[in-house]
């Protein structure tokens, strides 16, 4: 990548990070991994997510939060210009202005960098998904809660992040797999707008083609440089499923 277009990724992804709207997800539907760094931390905010505090903030817990911030927006900017695996964690760690071991006290590897990103996702949707109700027909919910999300990530910020991602054999693994973790947020947000026991196979059916369509929307979107919203990707897509049901 040239100096230029390095700065040019740079500068899209702090314009991105200045104008987010973040997402609030739960420390319940975090991994693991991520459950143990925000116990640890109080809370965690990064570019497409924040973990709302458990417990009020105290002055150490404030700390530990803001550090974890600088760690991972900084990573960011040095994966976008220098690419995921040619960055360091000597490198992240002197960037942010700490230690390697230090970093090591937040995270446990660089993928948990990007990481909090993927899964911040799931709650946002369903989320999404129930502010529907229960009016429209389940496919309808889903494509509107879909669609009013890409208009939140489907920005210069996401695009970043899913180009870093896939430099990455074991993310690109991890994130297609987080797709099936989705599709069963879809289907229990579904069943609580809609519990009656006979239409449990149907709701399931409508949440793993929802994420079929968001995929190939996404991918889609990603190939045409976001020159389109991902909206409409999403809309051609649901317009798509339906004529061929």
């Amino acid at each position: 990548m040239t100096s230029g277009r390095k700065s040019r990724s740079l500068d899209c992804w702090r314009v991105a990070v200045m104008s987010c709207k973040w997402v609030i997800v739960t420390v319940g539907n975090l991994s693991p991994r991520l459950q143990h760094a925000v116990t640890k931390n109080a809370s965690m905010r990064a570019p497409l997510a924040q973990v709302r505090p458990t417990k009020a903030e105290g002055l150490r817990e404030r700390n530990r939060r803001e550090t974890l911030q600088r760690i991972a927006d900084v990573a960011m900017e040095l994966f976008v210009a220098n690419g995921f695996e040619a960055t360091t964690l000597d490198e992240i760690a002197a960037s942010a202005g700490i230690s390697r071991r230090t970093f090591f006290h937040y995270f446990e590897s660089k993928d948990d960098l990007l990481l909090v990103h993927v899964e911040g996702y799931a709650d946002a949707l369903k989320a999404a998904v129930l502010k529907q109700g229960s009016t429209a027909a389940p496919i309808d919910a889903v494509e509107q809660a879909l669609m009013d999300l890409s208009t939140r990530l489907g920005s210069a910020r996401t695009m970043a992040i899913v180009q870093v991602i896939r430099q990455s054999e074991t993310l690109r693994a991890r994130k297609q797999h987080s797709y099936l973790g989705r599709e069963q947020v879809l289907f229990e947000a579904l069943r609580e707008l809609w519990p009656a026991k006979e239409r449990r196979e149907r709701l399931h059916l409508v949440a793993m083609a929802a994420m079929g369509v968001a995929r190939l929307a996404t991918e889609a979107w990603l190939e045409q440089g976001g020159k389109r919203p991902l909206a409409r990707f999403i809309q051609d897509g649901f317009r798509n499923l339906k004529a061929e049901i």
